[in-house]
């Protein structure tokens, strides 16, 4: 755990000693680092906590980091730490104490047969009831420590430890060893929510906190300023105002309906696509929405994914609406006899796929149940795996650096941990299949980390990591190899020796979703499209009635060369109609009137950079379509 993981740990840890030092007959339950600070679960029984109470648990929490508490970590058996817990009357420890001697936690790391806890010590503060505590074993008096942590503790406190014990959780941490390594002006508490223990709807709801945790204040500030930028971002909102997308109470959540101006965006980004891959003798395809459920038997997907499955039942057959693309691809694969010469063979298809996602799930398009990705499938060898690694990573940077995302990225080198027994196929073919890929990642010199534990069990991968234009990092492209598909559905071509040979496939997406895709693109150009994207190139405005025609006429001239514009032929004044135009956001706005008419030129203001010009119309014509032709930013 790096330094900073370490301080929001620490955090988690001292906001559970705050609520508990406020409502000490709160149960805690647990409290990780998150990407962006920290929470923690609780259970207040009947008492009511919402938002307006975090400024007393923050208040709390700063007045026990002034006190200089230091963590004390000690580790005990199984049986030892519920007797402390039990003592505590910390239930959900100690189910997760039951759970973890069960092994029910498959964790990436092998699992100690110890169980850690964490003392806050400090001469400062009021006493807390963790005194009271020490207390059921025998009175407080000096010189009997043994008698009174006896069968409670693996090691005996002396007197200025108990009169000072503030808070004991248990923790695998790690935490700072001292308070005072933490600024009290480092964090922020910010909303309180709903959480079913153990992330199962059949347990208890309890009361999650959240925070936000960085190392000083200036960090933090700078990330609650991002987040305030991102509100005005947001895609529900730009959604909404120019008319991108639908949500219907009436189809259901998580299938958002796209408007004809989401379609634009859609249309250009897959064409961007294929013009990107065509000329790497990729093949477009198509399959079908559904298929028999004996397709994700044979898969392995039916097993491993049967709670989202939307499944279909025919007069005869039973069937899934499918969930991924892989099995339809492996099956257009098998249904060819390809030799070595053939190889590799490269699928794309731009297809819609489902996914029974929980309704609590669902949110406008960052978590939805039709889900359109640019599938890209590549069958090779695997001694060709390097080169078509290469291939793809070259076709990633040459997208991300249009959409102006490629100023700081990295990439996840996914491999195998130290337990092999995990992974499909033999240690040769992958280590061959990680250095490929660590080798396509030096030589397009990606930016990437390796990462023990994270590659799928049937195969590693290169994730991508972009940062939009406001800090915000996504994970958008990746690259997976797989060996399991290829075996499931015993697929082969035949090398030079006449034998049958098993191919490697690798999975691709370079945008993701288009959903999440474009989720990410319209906060990230904050409702300005790049011209090639916008649905809204251009709108003509005429100053009076009397300049209808030649509005109109400018109107053609650019559509005939597939510009996409639109006019404004009302009778409001034109201070109206020009902020009517800003609000749906069109590139340029172009004003006609009588000199312009004469002159046959016009006047145009670009929304993004507030510039204002009069230009010939033909000069007009041959700037937007260079600006348009080149995916200009």
């Amino acid at each position: 755990m790096n330094n900073l993981a370490t301080k929001r740990h620490s955090l988690a840890h001292i906001m559970a000693q705050s609520v508990k030092q406020l409502y000490p007959e709160v149960k805690i339950a647990t409290g990780p680092d998150t990407e962006d600070g920290f929470y923690y679960d609780f259970d207040f029984w009947n008492i009511e906590f919402s938002d307006k109470d975090l400024k007393d648990v923050e208040k709390t929490m700063k007045k026990i980091i002034t006190q200089n508490q230091d963590f004390r970590k000690f580790e005990v058996s199984f049986d030892e730490a519920r007797k402390i817990l039990n003592v505590m009357g910390e239930w959900f420890k100690n189910e997760l104490v039951d759970k973890i001697e069960a092994g029910d936690f498959k964790n990436k790391e092998k699992l100690s047969d110890k169980i850690s806890f964490y003392l806050n010590i400090s001469k400062w503060g009021k006493e807390t009831e963790l005194q009271n505590f020490l207390m059921h074993f025998s009175p407080l008096e000096k010189g009997e420590m043994s008698a009174r942590t006896e069968g409670v503790f693996p090691f005996e406190l002396d007197w200025d430890q108990i009169k000072n014990l503030k808070f004991i959780d248990m923790c695998t941490g790690p935490h700072v060893e001292n308070t005072k390594e933490l600024d009290p002006n480092s964090f922020k508490l910010v909303r309180v929510a709903g959480a079913y223990w153990l992330g199962n709807s059949d347990n208890k709801q309890l009361t999650r906190i959240y925070a936000y945790a960085f190392n000083d204040k200036e960090e933090l500030e700078k990330h609650l300023n991002m987040l305030e930028e991102a509100k005005k971002r947001d895609h529900r909102i730009i959604g909404a105002k120019l008319k991108l997308f639908t949500i219907s109470e009436l189809i259901g959540p998580g299938l958002p309906l796209l408007q004809p101006a989401w379609m634009i965006i859609r249309q250009e980004i897959e064409n961007y696509l294929w013009e990107l891959h065509k000329v790497n003798w990729y093949q477009k395809v198509w399959t079908p929405h559904i298929a028999k459920e004996a397709l994700y038997v044979t898969s392995g997907h039916a097993a491993k994914f049967w709670d989202e499955l939307f499944r279909v039942q025919g007069k005869e057959d039973k069937f899934i609406m499918k969930p991924m693309n892989c099995p339809h691809h492996m099956q257009l694969f098998a249904d060819n006899q390809f030799s070595y010469r053939d190889m590799p063979v490269r699928y794309f298809e731009p297809a819609t796929v489902y996914r029974d996602e929980k309704s609590w799930q669902l949110s406008w398009l960052t978590r939805v149940r039709a889900i359109t990705q640019d599938d890209w499938h590549l069958f090779c060898r695997v001694s060709q795996i390097k080169e078509e690694v290469k291939s793809i990573t070259d076709i990633i940077k040459k997208y991300y650096t249009t959409l102006w995302m490629t100023n700081d990225y990295w990439v996840s080198l996914s491999v195998r941990g130290d337990d092999k027994s995990k992974y499909l196929w033999s240690d040769d073919v992958w280590e061959l299949s990680e250095s490929a890929l660590e080798e396509a990642s030096i030589e397009n010199k990606l930016p990437y980390k390796r990462v023990e534990w994270e590659a799928a069990f049937y195969g590693p991968k290169l994730d991508f990591m972009f940062k939009d234009a406001i800090g915000r990092e996504w994970q958008l492209a990746t690259i997976q190899c797989d060996f399991n598909l290829p075996n499931r559905f015993d697929l082969s071509f035949t090398n030079e020796n006449n034998e049958k040979e098993r191919p490697v496939v690798i999975h691709r997406a370079i945008s993701g979703s288009f959903e999440r895709g474009m989720w990410v693109l319209i906060e990230h150009f904050a409702w300005i499209f790049p011209l090639w994207l916008s649905p809204r190139q251009v709108i003509v405005i005429p100053v009076l009635p009397k300049f209808d025609d030649y509005a109109w006429k400018v109107m053609w001239d650019l559509k005939n060369i597939w510009i996409r514009v639109s006019s404004d032929f009302s009778t409001d004044w034109l201070n109206k109609k020009v902020r009517n135009a800003e609000k749906m956001h069109n590139n340029y706005i172009i004003v006609v009137w009588e000199q312009e008419e004469n002159d046959n030129t016009i006047s145009v203001r670009n929304y993004k950079t507030k510039e204002q010009t009069i230009e010939k119309l033909e000069d007009f014509k041959t700037r937007i379509l260079k600006e348009y032709n080149s995916r200009s930013l």
